[in-house]
């Protein structure tokens, strides 16, 4: 990629996806004084005329998250594009792609995260599952590790394993053991230094702390250690900016539980993240920006609805002409910092895209005959539970006696609305029609019975199933 110096700028694109909520928009990049342009993805077979239209417009840095789905095409899309810098790298997204990307990632740098065995093989899965203790927890291996909870599960027995990987057809086996913890917390970070953070409690006698499961959150007091853990996590990663899910033990362990560059932020946090990404590629032009230590204790005072909304925040930066003549002892400890690129991949496709190195062989043939139930090979082969774009729409079972608490109706109706073309009334007439718990099973197994609603046709359908099978990795 060209220099950028006080003369020459690069050129801004923001990566979109269709059906995809958006991270970023232009006005997360105040005062940026060129044109910033935007390209859409549009899925299906649609990688070579999305590499013609970046090519076309001429953009130096591509902006943007990718979903997991889309992951290992945006590998070949990045290297048709040699000379442009997106943002953040792919290997920054490792992690965004599966939780077994995230348990490769923490081993390599020994970052602390709960004792985990990913499983290609079932009859190394279920000797396993028969021999280890219990509870164990079980994921979906790809994409949102948490809507609502939904696709995380504990599991107390070897038989409920067996019966959750034979409804759920999730591939590879992803078995982590059970930690009973007090709360997690999350840590986002921007040039590795974290610029908000808050607790995550789980509602009396219940282990998850989703605030939809009736968690309570709070931004008071984060331990320093669990700020080390996330800004050591980030630094692995090279990531301009990041987020850790950790868990703290009733001992007062830590644990990285979740790790992404794509995750839920207020709209100011995105706005720092445009001042920080514009600093880095226009220096001449930008300062850096400041964020003190621990804002987010006087932030987090504000009603969530109001801060849902608040844009553009700044702080004063104390300097010893202050009539207190005092600065923040922590500005130095957590340093803003500046990424540096790096040309080399870390995390090559051809060595780590292991479901799709497995997809083929008899690890896979064997979760096809034994975890599943008897069906004909091509039908197994759409609804395993694979996370790649090839698969088309990969469904899951679901436990109806769970529905009700996995998501109410207000998530649901949000979560329709939040796709192109389909409003609050239709929205309502989908829940009207199935009920909440129908409509997940719907949505999970059935999506096609969503053409029985009125005026819902078959391109709302699709942009339905697209969205639910892409949501960002925190959707509360």
């Amino acid at each position: 990629m060209q220099s950028v110096n006080a003369t020459s700028r690069p050129k801004l694109g923001l990566l979109y996806l269709d059906h995809v909520l958006r991270f970023f928009d232009r006005s997360n990049f105040k005062g940026w004084p060129d044109k910033i342009e935007q390209v859409t993805y549009h899925w299906a077979n649609d990688k070579q005329r999305f590499i013609n239209e970046v090519k076309r417009k001429k953009i130096d840095v591509l902006i943007g998250n990718i979903p997991a789905t889309a992951y290992e095409t945006f590998r070949d899309i990045s290297r048709a594009l040699p000379n442009v810098k997106f943002i953040p790298s792919l290997d920054a997204q490792f992690c965004n792609k599966s939780k077994e990307n995230v348990t490769h990632f923490c081993h390599k740098y020994q970052l602390p995260i709960p004792k985990t065995k990913i499983f290609y093989n079932v009859e190394e899965a279920l000797d396993y599952i028969n021999e280890t203790s219990y509870p164990k927890i079980i994921k979906r291996s790809y994409g949102p590790s948490n809507y609502g909870g939904y696709f995380v599960h504990k599991v107390d027995s070897a038989d409920e394993a067996v019966k959750l990987f034979s409804e759920r057809r999730y591939f590879p086996a992803y078995i982590q053991d059970f930690v009973p913890m007090k709360a997690d917390i999350r840590v986002m970070l921007i040039g590795h230094k974290p610029v908000c953070a808050f607790w995550r409690r789980p509602p009396e006698g219940e282990w998850l702390t989703n605030t939809s499961q009736g968690g309570s959150m709070d931004y008071q007091a984060i331990p320093e250690k669990v700020l080390e853990v996330a800004i050591n996590a980030s630094k692995a990663a090279k990531a301009e900016y990041w987020a850790c899910d950790i868990a703290v033990s009733h001992n007062d362990e830590y644990s990285i539980l979740e790790c992404a560059t794509a995750f839920a932020a207020f709209p100011y946090i995105r706005d720092w993240i445009g001042q920080y990404l514009m600093w880095q590629l226009a220096p001449e032009m930008f300062k850096k920006p400041y964020f003190p230590h621990k804002n987010w204790e006087e932030l987090g005072k504000i009603d969530s609805s109001l801060l849902r909304t608040m844009r553009n925040i700044s702080f004063g930066q104390a300097s010893f002409s202050t009539d207190t003549g005092e600065l923040n002892p922590q500005d130095k400890l957590y340093a803003l910092e500046n990424i540096q690129d790096d040309l080399n991949e870390e995390w090559p496709s051809e060595v780590w895209n292991l479901q799709g190195l497995h997809s083929g062989d008899n690890g896979l043939n064997q979760f096809l005959a034994k975890f599943l139930e008897p069906k004909p090979q091509a039908e197994l082969e759409k609804t395993l539970d694979l996370g790649v774009e090839q698969a088309q729409y990969p469904t899951a079972a679901i436990d109806s006696d769970k529905t009700e608490d996995a998501l109410n109706q207000q998530q649901i109706i949000e979560f329709l609305t939040s796709v192109k073309g389909i409003g609050v009334n239709l929205a309502n007439n989908v829940v009207e029609r199935f009920g909440v718990a129908g409509t997940l099973d719907v949505l999970n197994n059935h999506p096609a019975r969503l053409l029985e609603v009125s005026n819902l046709k078959q391109k709302k359908l699709n942009a339905i199933i697209a969205a639910w099978n892409t949501q960002p990795s925190e959707v509360e």
